[in-house]
């Protein structure tokens, strides 16, 4: 009896370690190219800002994806991983925290901000640092961990992030500077707003609340014609929409762990008083 031939299918196995990797490859040139755009943002040509910003928007996409076809087609490895935590690092720790800067401080105008100017673009330039370490921060806690626990409701496991991942992270700031079309900051007290929300988004990475992973989807249901309906409407929304839909996702997405965890909170202040100590009745003799 001839024995099956499997030398044809070891190769293609040893091919589709590629696949996944060719993804983070174009989540790393997605980063370095958003850099780039923001060195070339002056305040006459801002539209390279929200040329950035749609670079890691689209890097998002990539990196989703890299991981979901690792795990369908089983070829996840430790270079694949470490790989990935580095493209992370570029594309969603050094390129936002740049647009953060340069958008919501370097090119904002001097005579608007009057004395605030070097003050603010100070701070800008702290909190976009602090943007940066908390991403880096949160990567290294993700690499390390392997079971995390949420400090509020949630089992650990696909279903939740234990802090918010560092590509919603920078999704964020994407999608603010995107909805704006890349036009700079142009007052003291939105700088101030901004300089608020890129120092939230730092703390959220680094937080142990939960956020939503949607790793429990399963495309090779039996019955996907709801998920290709939904993905079909929220693509045509993003095609003809980006903006809203964009800034609507990201701050959604941002506010879901706040509200998980208030929700925590009030649970445990309103939760039902314990029941008191069980005594013995006393029996006459």
């Amino acid at each position: 009896m001839d024995q099956p031939v499997t030398r044809p299918r070891r190769r293609l196995s040893k091919g589709m370690y590629i696949l996944p990797s060719l993804f983070t490859t174009a989540n790393m040139a997605l980063g370095y190219y958003a850099i780039l755009e923001v060195m070339h943002a002056t305040v006459s040509e801002h539209w390279h800002l929200d040329n950035a910003a749609k670079a890691i928007g689209f890097a998002v996409l990539f990196d989703g994806l890299d991981g979901r076809i690792a795990r369908m087609t089983g070829t996840s490895s430790d270079f694949g991983r470490e790989l990935d935590s580095l493209a992370d690092a570029i594309t969603f720790g050094v390129a936002p925290a740049m647009l953060a800067w340069t958008w919501g401080f370097h090119l904002a105008p001097t005579v608007l901000l009057t004395d605030w100017h070097i003050k603010l673009t100070q701070l800008g330039a702290i909190a976009s640092f602090l943007f940066l370490m908390a991403g880096a921060s949160r990567l290294a806690r993700f690499n390390i961990t392997s079971n995390p626990q949420p400090s509020n409701p949630g089992r650990p496991g696909k279903k939740y992030f234990v802090g918010m991942p560092i590509p919603a992270g920078a999704g964020v700031i994407a999608a603010v500077v995107h909805f704006e079309g890349g036009d700079p900051v142009v007052s003291w007290y939105t700088a101030l707003t901004w300089l608020a929300m890129v120092t939230t988004v730092g703390y959220l990475m680094v937080s142990t609340w939960r956020f939503y992973s949607f790793k429990d989807i399963d495309f090779r249901s039996r019955h996907p014609f709801r998920l290709i309906l939904f993905f079909g409407v929220l693509f045509a929304s993003i095609w003809f929409f980006s903006r809203q839909v964009l800034f609507f996702i990201a701050l959604l997405y941002m506010i879901s762990g706040v509200f998980w965890r208030l929700q925590w909170i009030f649970r445990r202040r309103t939760g039902p008083p314990p029941p008191p100590p069980y005594r013995e009745a006393s029996h006459a003799s």
